[in-house]
């Protein structure tokens, strides 16, 4: 009887080690093999304009003044025109990001292709194929900073309000405007729709992955989200083991880990069924967010509002008290 009580002891146990996979994930010096390199340079192609996309948003200044000017003072044309000249240059700069995104939308389901497809498990596939791994983490890292700005910039949506508003006004007066060669009727609704999410890019992630389970029918669900809960399961353990951190070389590498982490959390959260935060989940929810309270309140906070806000399950009444309460 004990032997068999110790059995189902050990069965736990290596259920438990099997639920949260852990191995070091490379994510400074990965280098793609010879079966990784075909997509590893298409994803890379994409990724070399972020810092770009990052640094002009950053730079993103608005041209309110010239708007409430105007609004004021409808009958000076020379402020109206003033106005109009300001914006027209921001629009052309949010529909670059905008285009982005969906560069993005396609780069992210060529890599969920490569990380679930059979033979391989998802953890097999992100252990073997770790410069996929650290371009996913790459995608993730860029959408959660990209999602930072956008939220502290309620400019970006005054702007496009305006152009719209101006746009709309003209086709009444049947005029014309160069813009419209660059930003027509069709380009500003879609682009309105995805300013008017808090967070367009993760938005933009959350529907690919949804669209990449739904298109392949003959791929179980779950090898997608195995491969979104192995990921954060691999960032936790990275920031809570010593002896994987300290082969970190740079600082910087812990903020990406803990983005990148938040990131797949939100991701799975949006794709399974029952979400991240169930008793069912693959994600230690409670050893995640245990992790990012234990930085500096003013590093974190940032992410642990996007898993306060940006989830879809956490007033799930699934969701246990004990997580609310670390979220609160």
């Amino acid at each position: 009887m004990r032997f068999a009580g110790m059995g189902n002891l050990l069965k736990v146990l290596t259920r438990e080690i099997e639920n949260y996979p852990h191995f070091f994930l490379d994510f400074e010096n990965a280098q793609p093999t010879d079966g990784e390199r075909e997509v590893w340079n298409q994803i890379s192609a994409v990724l070399q304009d972020s810092e770009s996309m990052l640094a002009d948003l950053q730079a993103y200044k608005g041209a309110g003044q010239e708007i409430r000017d105007a609004i004021q003072n409808p009958n000076d044309i020379h402020l109206q025109e003033k106005a109009w000249n300001s914006v027209c240059p921001l629009v052309v700069r949010l529909k670059r990001f905008y285009e982005f995104s969906l560069r993005l939308e396609k780069a992210l389901q060529s890599l969920l292709e490569s990380l679930t497809c059979p033979p391989y498990t998802p953890t097999q596939h992100l252990e073997r194929e770790q410069a996929l791994a650290k371009e996913f983490a790459e995608i993730l890292h860029f959408t959660l900073r990209f999602d930072e700005l956008k939220m502290r910039n309620p400019a970006i949506q005054n702007d496009f309000s305006y152009y719209r508003r101006t746009i709309s006004r003209n086709r009444i007066n049947n005029m014309h405007l160069d813009i419209e060669n660059e930003v027509n009727n069709e380009m500003a609704n879609r682009m309105s729709l995805f300013y008017a999410e808090a967070t367009p890019m993760l938005k933009t992630l959350s529907n690919a992955t949804t669209h990449f389970v739904s298109e392949n029918k003959t791929l179980p669900i779950e090898n997608t989200t195995d491969c979104l809960s192995t990921m954060a399961s691999v960032c936790k353990v990275m920031l809570e083991t010593p002896e994987y951190r300290s082969r970190f070389t740079s600082e910087e590498t812990l903020m990406f880990c803990m983005r990148v982490m938040v990131g797949v959390i939100i991701l799975y959260d949006h794709v399974h069924p029952v979400g991240a935060f169930s008793k069912t989940s693959k994600i230690d929810m409670k050893g995640c967010i245990k992790v990012l309270k234990e930085q500096p309140p003013d590093t974190v906070e940032g992410l642990l509002n996007a898993l306060r806000f940006t989830t879809k399950h956490l007033n799930d009444e699934s969701t246990s008290k004990q997580i609310r309460a670390m979220l609160q």
